[in-house]
């Protein structure tokens, strides 16, 4: 991998830990090549039996660098092109993957790194984690599959309380919610995550996505709803205004 996202295997368990903790793990262009190269890797490696996605620091990723963000509109490039490179690649990458794959929140995830979080199958959050789905600060629209697995995970009524209003859940409240699946010591998000992964391969024998099936998930990435790049949020993610799916 690169310095600033990092790969290790163990006992069939792959771990990819963004590793940029001054910057709280924001996303760059490298780091957003990195990731997807990474769970590219996991998917293919038929030594990989569960990955794990953590963040280095006390921070899980703070989404898209800002900075890097207002350098593109300054040379008068379009800033969202990076969604279609980067972010639902990415996404689809993990939510189409035959392994089961645990977030390890070890702390803060904003914008495109809450989403990369949601479209894990499980997330072992600390107790000093938090979600922010921060777009509506910006004036952007859900992007990287949020308002799909948002609203798949905490319903509609709480997605779009999350969405429009963009106030951060802590730790208890997200599991309240259905957004965390676990909340443990600071210091156990990835050993605890490294114990979900392989307990829920034996279990099941494949991977579940509840009610939509990466296949439909995938078809509105690719059709660009789940991107966000219409405007799209929560409960009207589907062609007919409906959750897609139902």
């Amino acid at each position: 991998m690169t310095d600033s996202v990092c790969w290790s295997l163990d006992d069939a368990v792959a771990t990819i830990t963004l590793n940029r903790p001054q910057a709280r793990n924001a996303l760059t262009a490298e780091m957003k090549g990195a990731p997807l190269a990474a769970v590219g890797k996991a998917a293919a490696d038929e030594a990989v039996r569960a990955v794990i996605i953590t963040g280095a620091g006390e921070a899980f990723c703070s989404g898209q660098d800002v900075r890097e963000h207002a350098d593109v509109l300054a040379a008068g490039a379009e800033p969202t092109a990076t969604v279609r490179q980067h972010y639902n690649p990415i996404i689809t990458t993990i939510m189409t993957m035959p392994k089961p794959v645990v977030a390890a929140v070890n702390g803060s995830a904003a914008g495109a790194g809450a989403s990369l979080a949601l479209a894990c199958d499980f997330r072992v959050a600390a107790r000093r984690a938090s979600l922010l789905m921060a777009f509506a600060r910006v004036g952007l629209g859900a992007d990287s599959g949020a308002s799909v697995t948002l609203q798949r995970l905490a319903g509609a009524a709480k997605a779009t309380e999350l969405l429009m209003l963009a106030g951060p859940a802590g730790a208890e409240h997200a599991l309240a919610a259905g957004l965390f699946t676990t909340v443990v010591a600071d210091d156990e998000t990835v050993p605890q995550a490294a114990l979900a992964g392989p307990a829920a391969r034996r279990r099941t024998g494949r991977r579940l996505r509840g009610y939509q099936g990466p296949a439909t998930v995938f078809r509105h990435v690719r059709a660009g709803r789940v991107a966000g790049e219409r405007g799209t949020g929560a409960g009207r993610t589907g062609p007919d205004g409906r959750s897609p799916g139902r």
